[in-house]
């Protein structure tokens, strides 16, 4: 019985479990190459994001983009990252029981986010409001990222702050395989 359970549970994941789905067209209507979204991935105002040739967001992620999200070239988005153009999160415990009734919205915090080319967003990860990530970045697994960060940093921490360079790391690769220098996006 156990044996048929299991293949059962098998049978039933290939049909409901999360798949990768192929893009051709990003959201705006734009021819793209190599998108890949996770199907269990969750994503809001998807008007506002805009998405590049060989883009890869993994699966379980929540991406709000009412602010404008724009996420370049071969980035990669891994899985369980949230990406929020708006939060309230001093707002509600400032305005405490007349929270959404006064309008002018005091400490809410909304804006765009930017993430450059070939940057990777390590899994649990937070990228808050007003945040630009520049190009060929990694982002450490569960940092919480809000501001500017230059290209080729390794960011990391909550909240998060650059805690290396890339380009140290890159050096090795690209003296062991001299090939590659032509390919490297410096």
């Amino acid at each position: 019985m156990t044996r048929l359970m299991y293949h059962i549970s098998r049978w039933l994941r290939s049909i409901y479990g999360p798949r990768m789905h192929a893009y051709r067209k990003n959201f705006q209507g734009n021819s793209v190459v190599g998108l890949r979204i996770g199907s269990s991935t969750f994503i809001d105002c998807p008007e506002y994001l805009k998405l590049a040739n060989h883009v890869y967001i993994g699966h379980f992620n929540f991406i709000e983009a009412s602010h404008g999200v724009n996420i370049h070239a071969g980035c990669q988005i891994t899985s369980y990252v949230t990406i929020t153009t708006h939060s309230s999160h001093d707002r509600i415990r400032l305005e405490g029981s007349a929270y959404g009734k006064l309008s002018d919205g005091i400490a809410k915090h909304s804006g765009p986010i930017e993430i450059g080319e070939y940057t990777f967003i390590g899994p649990n990860s937070v990228v808050m409001p007003n945040t630009r990530i520049g190009k060929g970045c990694i982002v450490q697994a569960h940092a919480y990222v809000q501001g500017d960060f230059p290209d080729f940093s390794i960011i990391g921490g909550s909240p998060a702050k650059v805690i290396g360079s890339v380009e140290s790391r890159d050096t090795v690769f690209l003296e062991a395989n001299p090939a590659l220098n032509s390919t490297y996006m410096k």
